[in-house]
């Protein structure tokens, strides 16, 4: 109940989303004589289009997730290496038969380039079916498809296909790999998810090697350097509203993670 009351909030306060529904509150107010109310609902909703439009505000929201965890020299030797999901768009796979990838795919590729850097340790790759009503397949099975097609041996990978959300990412994660104190692990997701996704990994008891990737921050910082790209927006924000509802519900070590003072020093 509470994941599907999730997906409803998430899909409603989506900028893009929320911008409709005030343009079209605006709209039915200025429709019924209510001129004054409507005329500040579209007028606050143009205004903010133009926002969106002109300045980049999807980098300047972005930038400090993604900068939270920079990218680490990673170790000589390590044990183990757990890529999350969400590079798949899952119902254009399975409506034609084969992986098609978002703008996350950098996940898939990074954990394939690790596994060929470590070639002796388990590669998890966790991430279930996370829509309302379930498709029957994973996104596990399919990246799993993907990467045995592009070379990875089917003897070093551990599927965790039950896992709709990054804490049950972690729970899941952990049961199947069952690490042991003192072992290394990479973790792999995007620079934007990794605040959340370690604090997660953290708050079950297992701290990780961060391996950011999909940067989406350019450095444009100043001025008008026309910011199309609303998704990036869109995906911070539920970035920075996850934080806070995962806090919220005890499900990470801190309201916004940060690495470590024994991760600085590995």
């Amino acid at each position: 109940m509470l994941y599907a009351f999730s997906k409803i909030v998430e899909y409603v306060i989506e900028p893009s989303n929320l911008l409709v529904l005030v343009l079209a509150a605006g709209a039915l107010l200025l429709a019924i004589g209510r001129r004054r109310s409507g005329g500040w609902l579209v007028g606050l909703a143009t205004a903010a289009m133009v926002g969106l439009i002109i300045f980049p505000i999807g980098q300047w929201v972005i930038a400090p997730l993604e900068d939270r965890f920079p990218p680490e020299t990673l170790p000589p030797r390590i044990d183990g290496i757990v890529l999350l999901g969400g590079a798949v768009r899952m119902a254009v796979s399975l409506a034609h038969g084969q992986p098609a990838l978002n703008e996350m795919a950098t996940r898939i590729t990074e954990t394939l380039a690790l596994s060929r850097r470590y070639p002796d340790v388990p590669v998890v790759i966790s991430g279930g079916d996370a829509a309302l009503i379930s498709r029957g397949t994973s996104e596990a099975e399919i990246t799993r498809g993907l990467l045995l097609s592009l070379g990875l041996d089917p003897r070093r990978i551990v599927l965790e296909d039950r896992s709709r959300n990054t804490y049950e990412n972690a729970v899941d994660s952990k049961a199947v790999a069952k690490p042991v104190p003192g072992q290394v692990w990479v973790l792999v997701t995007s620079a934007n998810h990794m605040p959340r996704a370690m604090g997660c990994f953290r708050a079950v008891g297992w701290d990780m090697v961060p391996d950011p990737v999909d940067y989406e921050t350019s450095g444009a910082w100043f001025g008008f350097f026309f910011d199309h790209d609303a998704l990036t927006l869109e995906t911070a924000m539920h970035e920075w509203l996850g934080l806070v509802a995962y806090r919220l519900l005890g499900r990470t070590d801190a309201l916004f993670p940060a690495p470590t003072s024994s991760a600085s020093s590995r």
